[in-house]
C-alpha cells in the first residue's frame, strides 16, 4: 500500500496494491498490520457504514462533536469528491480543506482522523460509499456545516451537475456556517 500525506499531513491518501488479469480483481481493504506499518497509527474501528447516492446528492458536512470518529472512506461503485475539514482549534490547519477524488475505478482510500468535518459529493450516475468509524454514530452529538459555507470555500465541482445544483438532506440545508460551529479545542 502506498500512503501520501495530503495538503493536511494528518490526512492521508491510501493507495492499495491492487492484483489484476483478465478475470478481474484483487486488493486487501484493510489489513490492521499493514495499515499501522505503512501510516504509524493503529485505529479500532467499530463501525461499517455503506451508503449509496445518486449522482448530484452532496452529504456532508458531518462530524460529531463528542465521539469524534476517525474515518477510513472509499468508493466502491461509482466516483465522489470527497472532502476533508479541519476542525481542530490549536492546529495549524485549523479550517482548511483538503479534496479527492474517490472511486470503483481507482481504488483509492482517504484516512480522515478524529477532529474533522467529512463529506462528499457524487459525481456518477450512482455511488456506493463505504467507510469505518474509529466510534460510534451518536445523533446527540452530530453536527453538520454548511457544504457552500464561503470562510471554508471549497471548490466543489459544481459545474459536472447542471443547473439544478446539489442535492442535500435538510438537516444538511440547514447546517450551521463555520464561525458558529462548534469545533474541537
Amino acid at each position: 500500500m502506498k500512503v501520501t500525506a495530503t495538503a493536511i499531513p494528518d490526512v492521508l491518501l491510501i493507495e492499495p496494491q491492487v492484483f489484476g488479469d483478465a478475470r478481474g480483481f484483487f486488493f486487501e481493504s484493510y489489513n490492521a498490520r499493514r495499515f499501522q506499518e505503512a501510516t504509524g497509527l493503529a485505529p479500532v474501528f467499530v463501525q461499517d457504514n455503506h451508503s449509496r447516492s445518486a449522482r448530484g446528492v452532496l452529504r456532508g458536512l458531518h462530524y460529531q462533536i463528542r465521539q469524534a470518529q476517525g474515518k477510513l472512506v472509499r468508493v466502491v461503485a461509482g466516483e465522489v469528491f470527497d472532502v476533508a475539514v479541519d476542525l481542530r482549534r490549536r492546529s495549524p490547519t485549523f479550517g482548511q480543506s483538503v479534496h479527492v477524488l474517490l472511486s470503483a475505478q481507482n481504488k483509492h482510500m482517504l484516512w480522515i482522523p478524529p477532529g474533522f468535518a467529512h463529506g462528499f459529493l457524487t459525481l456518477s450516475e450512482h455511488a456506493e460509499f463505504l467507510y469505518k468509524t474509529t466510534d460510534y454514530w451518536a445523533a446527540s452529538e452530530e453536527r453538520s456545516i454548511l457544504w457552500n459555507d464561503p470562510t471554508l470555500d471549497i471548490p466543489w465541482p459544481l459545474d459536472a451537475l447542471g443547473p439544478e445544483g446539489p442535492a442535500l438532506s435538510a438537516k444538511d440545508a440547514a447546517g450551521k456556517t463555520f464561525l458558529t460551529a462548534e469545533v474541537y479545542p
